[in-house]
């Protein structure tokens, strides 16, 4: 029961009237993108509904600092991908060298703790956009374009959501663990050799419908050990297998109405607070709720459409989610137990 514990435990805890805003934050600001993206008909919705996700859920507060790191974040990636694509995308060695360079200077970003929203936020992006970029009918300008686009409406929506959703009281800083070197280059080494073979995985294999297993196994590298990933594997698989069911009740109730937007709209918000305060009981952190919600917000925003029902997606998301954190998974497993015969980057517990 011990692997279970921390899931149902959840029901012994109490929201606070911050938790509450912050809520209400994700589920508007969520439907704010989502309907955004719709009215605008652009091919990539995940970037409107997903970004205002991590920005509202795992960022409880707003000021100067978190928003130069998604600025940066968003500005890098869009140079770097068009970049990458025009320089090296007939050059499969030089491009895994290249993505796998970035990935460690990111995630390196994230394992010093300062910065760990810049490089969060920059790898999500950047998978997305690769794993698009990487199939030969794809415009890349346009998608970097929306990808811009997009940063600058959440940034707009989290304006909008903290000044009519205001905190009511001040937060308490979230603490930051100093760590040793060797943890640093251990979390380290070990992200980027897994995501970096996530990224062959999906270069190797037509996958052209697997964002969410593609960013799943972005989410799981968070924790950056083992010993969090095991958890954040099993978290992400079940608030996916909860969401998706969420998603196919929606389109049941929906029956032949899922080309209402206002119907739709409605509905995604409904999910989105249920697992908005899931993701507040479990303490914010990127569990099952979390989970729940990027699941949410890619199903609605990047599948479904007027002429496109979530049937045929819903249930193609979780097999491939599970298979490709259970490959995510193994991969961490080995690289923790290689990294830890060295000294130099050897996990001190």
């Amino acid at each position: 029961m011990g692997r279970f514990k921390p899931i149902l435990s959840i029901s012994k805890r109490s929201m606070s009237t911050n938790d509450l805003r912050q809520c209400l934050r994700v589920a508007f600001g969520g439907v704010l993108g989502f309907i955004a993206c719709k009215l605008a008909g652009t091919s990539y919705g995940a970037f409107y509904t997903v970004t205002p996700m991590l920005l509202l859920g795992m960022i409880p507060i707003l000021n100067a600092h978190i928003l130069r790191q998604f600025v940066a974040g968003t500005l890098l990636v869009s140079i770097v991908v068009l970049v990458a694509h025009g320089v090296l995308g007939e050059k499969p060695v030089p491009m895994i060298l290249f993505v796998a360079g970035l990935f460690a200077l990111l995630f390196r970003a994230m394992a010093r703790g300062p910065n760990f929203l810049f490089g969060a936020t920059s790898i999500v992006s950047l998978s997305m956009l690769l794993h698009f970029a990487s199939y030969p009918t794809s415009d890349v300008l346009g998608m970097v374009g929306e990808n811009l686009e997009a940063g600058l409406l959440s940034l707009a929506i989290v304006f909008v959501m903290h000044w009519l959703f205001p905190d009511v009281e001040p937060r308490a800083p979230r603490p930051r663990p100093t760590k040793p070197l060797s943890n640093q280059r251990h979390e380290t080494i070990l992200a980027t050799t897994v995501a970096t073979l996530s990224f062959i995985a999906f270069q190797v294999m037509d996958l052209r419908g697997s964002l969410s297993a593609q960013v799943a196994t972005i989410l799981v590298l968070f924790p950056l050990t083992w010993k969090g990933a095991g958890p954040a594997g099993w978290n992400r698989a079940i608030g996916t297998l909860v969401a998706c069911n969420a998603g196919l009740v929606i389109q049941l109730l929906l029956f032949n109405h899922f080309n209402i937007l206002p119907l739709v709209a409605f509905s995604l918000w409904l999910g989105l607070m249920v697992f908005a305060r899931y993701h507040m009981l479990e303490g914010g952190v990127s569990g099952a709720g979390f989970a729940g919600l990027t699941t949410m917000a890619i199903l609605f925003g990047q599948y479904l459409t007027p002429q496109t029902d979530l049937v045929y997606s819903d249930l193609y998301r979780f097999s491939s989610l599970a298979v490709a954190v259970l490959a995510s998974l193994m991969a961490v497993y080995l690289m923790h137990h290689l990294l830890n015969r060295f000294a130099s980057t050897r996990l001190q517990e």
